[in-house]
């Protein structure tokens, strides 16, 4: 397309859990990631790397916007999403260490055809998580 502009990345992804305070512990204590901003009820955003990760109510997202100076429009989702975040190859042993140390299942841990490692587990929304190696994709 000529003059179309180039997609950078994305800056943002978004999961749903009812349980923001399980979702606050899970993100924030277990995986280490800092919380940004927190709205009672509403959701719980993350820093992860270069990007945002966003945990909303989806009962609280499926409401009409209230604030007329931030209109985002009514979305959501229900059931499980999937995130998955890069982690360099050397650190995959200690992330697995990590969660089970707390408590959380390893649903699997393998290598990808290109030799790239990927390590599956949950939050306790039950959205499926994956930690992978960035050469998974060849970034």
């Amino acid at each position: 397309m000529a003059g179309a502009q180039r997609i950078e990345g994305i800056l943002e992804t978004a999961l749903y859990a009812a349980d923001l305070h399980a979702a606050a512990d899970f993100y924030g204590r277990v995986l280490g990631l800092q919380e940004i901003t927190h709205v009672e009820g509403r959701h719980i955003f993350f820093r992860c790397g270069q990007g945002v990760l966003l945990i909303f109510n989806p009962d609280a997202t499926e409401l009409p916007p209230h604030n007329l100076d931030m209109p985002v429009p009514q979305h959501g989702a229900r059931g499980v999403g999937h995130v998955c975040f890069r982690v360099a190859g050397e650190e995959m042993d200690a992330m697995r260490a990590r969660l089970e140390a707390e408590g959380v299942p390893i649903e699997a841990d393998f290598r990808w055809p290109n030799g790239a490692r990927s390590l599956y587990f949950r939050d306790p929304a039950g959205n499926s998580l994956e930690c992978a190696e960035a050469k998974l994709w060849n970034l």
